[in-house]
């Protein structure tokens, strides 16, 4: 399984992974020894076509060597491209999109079993019984929860509605008792899932978004330390949301806060529903807030029309809201967004690309400013594991999200654990530590109250 894209994507292929083990299959990490190959896409930027083409094209001589061997091609670019994919990669065998992942197996078999391709598309929402399929999750403390699916947001950049569909957003009830299974199962960590979480359930009422209430009811499930979400959008952060994030101690203090230019005029073209000074101003009521708030963003340089003085309003309010980090894009034309009839204000790519540069400059200086405050606080640490580097240093993430590395000169710490580390020093990207001792019990965070605008 190869998973390309955005979390959601991630859980998709958690949940048909679980289901092609259900059905007797055993997970490979290598192609070479594989009988299914299944690759999960994503569609939102060029560069994720190219990967998927890319794979398409090391595994194209694996099949030949092999024919036997079923290559699938599921997410977000077979929705969008359907039997397309075939006229590059003729050799797929079973193609299905965002809103059929329970068809993962029986297209498969379809396919196996008729000799020919299976392809198959739905239009229209699908999800509902993906919910009950078995997921092969990849950690045993930490879940995905999908709370909603699709997205009724118009960013002329953004391919996601068109292959992802109108918001539906699953029953709290529902919600409740899928993450009470999961802390039963041993998980204590979740992240709720959806292309713009803070409308959730407006769909379900037809009046106010139930997202505040959704946090408090999952933050009080017993054995669940941690309530993480993504993504939201500025435009419909509300109040209740943000006095749910400083009162539920559960909820981890991290706000990740999409602001994709600083300029009202790109925002504008691009459909955002926010100013600047709106998005800093609640920025500033968050951390007001909520104490100890970490921040982080998306960014796109390069959108079609943008100037010099756009940009320069964008670093201004980068610089004015000190991110924590940020993901920075260059902008991606994708067909059948509205911002393909923007092609004739297409920006320079040398211009995009120094642009992009002085961008990551403004947001490192921020980051490593917020990681050196850090320095000499304790933090608690939920253990990831080894680090990639040094097998003898454990690598784990702050409430905040922030990866720290520090040593356990006992060896008994184990994955899932979490540890009281003192940061002892900061870099752009992590922090370091010692390990202080092993925390049992989540500490009870100070309630402050939150006025709302």
């Amino acid at each position: 399984m190869k998973t390309f894209g955005c979390q959601m994507n991630e859980h998709d292929s958690e949940r048909i992974m679980g289901e092609l083990l259900a059905q007797g299959l055993v997970a490979v990490d290598d192609p070479g020894d594989a009988d299914v190959v299944v690759l999960n896409t994503c569609t939102i930027r060029e560069n994720a076509d190219n990967r998927l083409y890319g794979t398409l094209g090391h595994l194209k001589p694996l099949k030949e060597r092999r024919p036997g061997m079923q290559i699938a091609v599921g997410g977000c670019m077979a929705q969008r491209d359907g039997e397309g994919i075939l006229a590059r990669a003729p050799y797929v065998d079973a193609i299905w999109g965002t809103h059929n992942v329970t068809r993962a197996w029986d297209l498969l078999e379809a396919a196996r079993t008729g000799g020919a391709p299976a392809i198959e598309i739905w239009d229209g929402p699908g999800e509902g019984g993906a919910f009950d399929m078995p997921a092969r999750r990849d950690v045993p403390w930490g879940a995905w929860v999908t709370i909603q699916t699709g997205c009724n947001n118009s960013c002329a950049f953004c391919i996601v509605p068109a292959v992802r569909g109108k918001e539906v957003s699953r029953p709290l009830d529902d919600l409740v008792a899928e993450v009470t299974r999961l802390a039963a199962d041993g998980v204590t960590e979740v992240t709720l899932l959806g292309q713009n979480v803070n409308s959730y359930g407006r769909d379900l009422t037809h009046r106010r978004p139930l997202f505040a209430g959704l946090l408090r009811a999952v933050g009080e499930i017993d054995g669940i330390r941690r309530v993480r979400y993504t993504s939201p959008h500025p435009k419909d952060l509300r109040p209740e949301t943000i006095a749910a994030m400083a009162e539920v101690p559960a909820v981890c203090e991290h706000l990740h806060y999409p602001l994709q230019s600083g300029s009202d005029r790109v925002l504008a073209a691009m459909h955002r529903g926010y100013t600047a000074e709106r998005y800093l101003r609640q920025l500033r009521d968050a951390r007001a807030a909520i104490a100890d708030l970490a921040v982080t963003t998306d960014i796109i340089v390069g959108f079609p029309g943008e100037t010099e003085d756009d940009f320069e309003r964008t670093l201004e309010v980068a610089a004015e809201a000190a991110f924590d980090s940020a993901y920075t894009f260059i902008y991606s034309e994708r067909p059948g967004t509205e911002a393909v009839a923007l092609a004739h204000l297409a920006v320079a790519a040398d211009v995009v690309a120094e642009r992009f540069d002085r961008l990551r400059h403004v947001i490192d200086r921020a980051g490593m400013r917020r990681h050196e405050e850090r320095v000499g606080r304790v933090e608690e640490a939920l253990v990831e594991g080894p680090s990639k580097k040094d097998p003898t240093v454990l690598s784990g993430r702050t409430r905040q999200g922030k990866l720290v590395h520090f040593a356990d000169p006992d060896g008994t710490l184990r994955e899932g654990a979490y540890a009281d580390v003192s940061i002892t020093s900061a870099a752009p990207h992590f922090l370091r530590g010692d390990l202080l001792q092993v925390t049992a019990r989540p500490r009870h965070r100070v309630r402050i109250p939150v006025t709302a605008d």
